[in-house]
């Protein structure tokens, strides 16, 4: 992942800078150019995880700016982006609104960097820089969370009858702008390679096993994309997982228990060699989201304290937060994986962002598939959401700072 792309607000500044001839003049006029341009992580010569990110995203005192690192600013003049209702396409598991949730303060919170601001999301701006190409979000639930997020933000712009939504039944699912030919899509593929977790619809099951070695099945389904959005890691939080050498068709493959940070390293591998050989760079721009923190465990927020994230209302004040859900060997591996792919996938860095917003998960305002007995409606901690995210909410953060990419 590549470096931070810094730039001092003093550049802007008609008092702090004193220009005094014609070529001083071009040189702060490219400078803000290529900051503009460059201001975000790309995969080249960079860190995932940082010290600072482990001891609060960064300082208010710092004069460079970086979008990752900031704190969560109250605002209901201007946020949320776009109302839940007025989404067509939202998705019962993170409408929260329409499954009871009364305290509506999660939607106002803005990201606010240190030293800079983020540009506002302009939905017609966005549509016109996909018009005639492909969008794909690939991975898990939490990247189709994203997708919907996108969609929502997307739409609100496009008349009624030019846009619309495919689901077929299988693992991708197509919305289309017609006046824009563009097409934002999701794939699910909560590994990245083939597993036995792949359907769609069918996916949770007690022995999980991935083929490491094997991602061609999802592949090419999005080998003509124009920009390709990856996560996974939510789908890989267990001690060991399955490795499967050979076909799932056949009875001669070879089965093994392998630990989790080397089977994830592994599929990561497969990803990332299939890149290499397959996308050509000079078309399809490439992002891997870095992890979604989950707020399982109260007593890291607030010490002495029993329960999870049902009922929290505020997000952590605690700039030095990082929480256990957000493992660091994990995140590091990650970064060694994306350093051998130099700058051709630029990651998005959201996890310290994110790990403040304890309020934002739909906890027990969502739909639940699965009948919930007497006993766990008696305990709303016991069966409460505290990994996805409610919409409006954190996911239009993420893609405000995609927006700044595209």
């Amino acid at each position: 992942m590549g470096k931070k792309n810094y730039f001092s607000p003093e550049l802007f500044s008609g008092a702090a800078v004193d220009i005094r001839c014609s070529f001083q003049s071009l040189i702060v006029v490219l400078v803000a150019a290529l900051v503009v341009g460059a201001v975000y992580l790309t995969a080249e010569g960079g860190y995932l995880v940082q010290d600072n990110e482990r001891n609060g995203g960064g300082s208010e005192t710092d004069s460079e700016c970086d979008l990752f690192s900031g704190k969560w600013v109250y605002d209901n003049g201007s946020y949320p982006l776009y109302k839940e209702e007025e989404c067509t396409f939202m998705s019962d598991q993170l409408a929260c609104g329409k499954f009871g949730r009364k305290d509506l303060d999660y939607q106002h919170w803005r990201w606010q960097p240190h030293h800079c601001d983020l540009p506002r999301f302009n939905a017609t701006t966005l549509l016109e820089r996909l018009r005639n190409k492909r969008l794909v979000f690939v991975g898990d639930s939490l990247n189709r969370g994203q997708w919907v997020s996108m969609v929502c933000l997307l739409e609100k712009a496009i008349p009624p009858r030019h846009k619309y939504m495919h689901n077929n039944g299988s693992a991708l699912i197509t919305f289309k702008a017609k006046d824009y030919n563009a097409k934002i899509e999701f794939y699910w593929a909560p590994l990245l390679v083939e597993s036995n977790s792949d359907d769609p619809v069918s996916h949770r099951l007690p022995d999980r096993i991935v083929r490491a070695q094997a991602i061609e099945k999802h592949a090419r389904h999005w080998t003509d994309a124009d920009i390709l959005v990856f996560n996974t890691y939510l789908w890989w939080r267990r001690p060991q997982m399955e490795v499967l050498w050979g076909s799932f068709n056949t009875s001669d493959g070879i089965y093994k228990k392998v630990d989790m940070l080397r089977s994830y390293e592994m599929a990561l591998k497969t990803w990332s060699d299939w890149l290499e050989i397959h996308v050509n760079r000079s078309k399809t721009q490439l992002f891997f989201m870095s992890m979604s923190p989950t707020h399982e465990r109260k007593k890291e927020w607030e010490p002495k304290s029993e329960g999870n994230c049902y009922n929290e209302k505020q997000p952590i004040r605690n700039r030095r937060y990082w929480g256990t859900g957000s493992d660091l060997p994990s995140m590091r591996m990650v970064e060694k994986v994306l350093s051998r792919l130099g700058s051709k996938v630029s990651v998005l860095n959201i996890t310290q962002l994110s790990e403040y917003r304890k309020d934002g998960h739909p906890t027990i305002y969502r739909k639940f598939w699965e009948p919930l007995g007497p006993e766990k409606l008696g305990n709303p901690s016991s069966y409460s959401d505290c990994i996805h995210w409610c919409l409006p909410g954190v996911p239009d953060v993420w893609n405000q700072l995609l927006f700044q990419f595209l």
